[in-house]
């Protein structure tokens, strides 16, 4: 029914960058930002999130438009982009 094509810099979880994102703004700090990664149960250890939050005060991530389950396995729901389409940047209906 529906043809979505996402760039790849805004196909991350959309809680999750926006959480990010919003730390950021806050002037957050590697601990926040590492605290909040284990706060969202990413499957890291402290040295790789520690790694990926030096990182992302480099660099802030694009808002991500997916939507990212973590049930005991990982599933991506797409209501969110099918409703975007057309409507933000690197989010397109085919």
């Amino acid at each position: 029914m529906h043809t979505i094509f996402v760039e790849k810099e805004y196909t991350g979880d959309f809680q999750t960058t926006k959480g990010l994102r919003q730390i950021l703004k806050n002037d957050g700090n590697t601990d926040d930002l590492v605290a909040f990664m284990h706060d969202r149960n990413l499957p890291l250890d402290d040295i790789e999130a520690t790694k990926i939050a030096e990182e992302l005060l480099k660099r802030a991530p694009e808002q991500g438009y997916l939507t990212i389950s973590n049930a005991l396995q990982w599933r991506l729901q797409y209501g969110r982009v099918i409703q975007m389409a057309d409507q933000v940047k690197g989010v397109f209906s085919v």
